[in-house]
């Protein structure tokens, strides 16, 4: 017998009712896709971005084409950036990211949303304009959860591409170089990151920080408490 309440059986006279738990709803159709074409994606990862995705979405952010995801509780020598092509379900990318360089070495373990910090930002960001700068073709992006990411562009938190975040520098060093805070990608891959993110796509960095977890505007579906939109 199943309901509401979940599993049911008699035990004696009585209805005896199991609660349902989590890991017996049927997931939603996209992220079951989206977890087959990239295995090695952290489910917890995968499921908290298309949840604040849609929470932003819900309450009025435009829908995007295109989402990347960062997990960054992995160590920068593995590949933990992948970006989805949405409405076809496939990943268009699955490469190195780098984090800042105050936010730890091999693994980022600090994150911050202070001007001058050079740690990375957690949650979800929105993609903006491309731009050439001082590193070359470039992406703004637009943090969504105040206190959390929301000054990305006052720090200059953008997308670009560096030497160190090539995997040259693992074998030479055991680990990506650093960056002042920004997800940079190696050169090779730069423009096809910009180009495919650019221009109001959605952008997710997690890990598996449980006071970032508690606080999340986005996480926690606070739309009142979303910065940025439209």
């Amino acid at each position: 017998m199943f309901g509401r309440f979940g599993r049911c059986c008699l035990a004696g006279l009585w209805l005896v009712c199991a609660p349902l738990l989590a890991a017996d709803l049927p997931k939603p159709a996209l992220q079951t896709e989206l977890a087959r074409v990239a295995p090695g994606l952290n489910p917890q990862a995968l499921e908290h971005a298309l949840a604040a995705m849609q929470c932003a979405v819900n309450h009025g952010a435009t829908a995007a084409r295109r989402l990347a995801v960062i997990d960054y509780s992995l160590p920068s020598s593995q590949r933990r950036l992948w970006i989805f092509d949405l409405q076809h379900k496939r990943v268009l990318l699955h490469d190195f990211v780098a984090h800042g360089r105050e936010s730890g070495e091999h693994f980022a373990e600090r994150f911050s949303n202070v001007l001058g910090s050079h740690q990375t930002s957690l949650g979800l960001f929105r993609t903006a304009e491309s731009y050439n700068g001082k590193h070359g073709y470039s992406l703004r992006m637009d943090g969504l959860e105040p206190g959390i990411n929301d000054l990305a562009r006052e720090r200059a938190i953008v997308i670009h591409g560096a030497g160190y975040a090539h995997p040259r520098w693992v074998r030479k060093h055991g680990r990506l170089g650093r960056s002042l805070g920004c997800p940079a990608v190696r050169p090779e891959v730069a423009r096809m990151v910009v180009d495919k993110l650019k221009g109001g796509q959605f952008l997710f960095a997690w890990h598996a920080d449980q006071r970032w977890l508690q606080r999340s505007a986005a996480l926690n579906c606070r739309p009142q408490q979303l910065a940025s939109l439209r």
